[in-house]
């Protein structure tokens, strides 16, 4: 008889592992070796594309801003170069918020761009 080494402790990380791959297709969710290789591809891509999250966010902020400046005649790069000059410290987030919800605030931030 072979002697038993690891039992349970080896049971409840090879469970947490089937856990974590639950619902990924074929080989991947049901065999040992491809679910281990897949988790630790998906924990990279995942961390990866948190980061990215960050990045393609600031990009909608942007593109938001620029089409709301647009929509009132002044470019994006001026309108954030007159809020600089004003000292008006608003994050992108922010301005791209008063754009959607409150044109009438964004139209006074233009303004102030467009002064200073």
């Amino acid at each position: 008889m072979p002697r038993a080494r690891f039992g349970v402790a080896r049971l409840r990380k090879r469970n947490k592992l089937f856990r974590r791959v639950k619902g990924f297709r074929g080989g991947r969710g049901k065999l040992l070796r491809t679910a281990k290789e897949a988790r630790t591809r998906a924990e990279a891509y995942a961390t990866r594309h948190r980061r990215k999250k960050k990045g393609d966010w600031r990009r909608l902020w942007i593109v938001r801003i620029n089409a709301a400046c647009r929509a009132r005649g002044m470019r994006y790069s001026e309108f954030i170069h007159g809020l600089k000059r004003a000292e008006v410290d608003l994050n992108r987030k922010v301005l791209a918020d008063l754009a959607v919800r409150d044109p009438e605030v964004f139209d006074g931030l233009v303004e102030t761009a467009r002064s200073a």
